[in-house]
């Protein structure tokens, strides 16, 4: 059974990053796997969401958004720890990455900046003690000319970040 608290959390980040976006001025198109999966696989007998097809197809982006030099596929995660994302990503990059190109953008409060971008390629080699290792490097939300993000409406978000992530167990 899914984690309910992990479902809400995930929907307030895609919230707050789509709100974002569209107070920065640009335009901001759901895409999502909910609906269109739930169609496919209540119709369609053959469907292997397993399948390569079907892995493209689970991991569409979240969004598409336009306003800027070209349109661009958004996904959004959040974390508490930036770190634990790592590994879904190894394991979903060649379709994320390659097929999508998407960006993914992180809502974390572990530390400032609370909205962060992973651009393709997502990993990096580098070497620690002689093996290659893949290292993940995000960078600010600011920071990304696709998004063009209005640096007033950022900090008025990264205040609504704190407010309801800030809950306790």
């Amino acid at each position: 059974m899914p984690d309910s608290e992990n479902i809400i959390k995930g929907k307030i980040a895609k919230t707050l990053v789509e709100e974002l976006l569209k107070a920065s001025g640009r335009r901001v198109y759901n895409l999502g796997t909910d609906i269109v999966l739930e169609n496919i696989i209540q119709r369609e007998e053959e469907f292997d969401k397993d399948s390569g097809l079907g892995a493209k197809i689970t991991l569409i982006p979240d969004y598409i958004v336009f306003g800027t030099k070209r349109p661009v596929f958004v996904e959004v995660k959040f974390r508490t720890d930036p770190g634990s994302l790592e590994e879904e990503l190894l394991l979903e990059k060649e379709v994320r990455e390659k097929y999508w190109k998407v960006k993914i953008i992180l809502v974390t409060l572990k530390e400032k900046p609370y909205f962060r971008v992973l651009v393709p390629p997502y990993f990096s080699n580098e070497k620690r003690d002689g093996w290659p290792i893949p290292v993940v490097h995000w960078r600010s939300l600011q920071k990304d000319k696709d998004f063009e993000i209005d640096l007033a409406q950022l900090g008025r978000f990264e205040e609504m970040a704190a407010k309801y992530f800030s809950f306790k167990n």
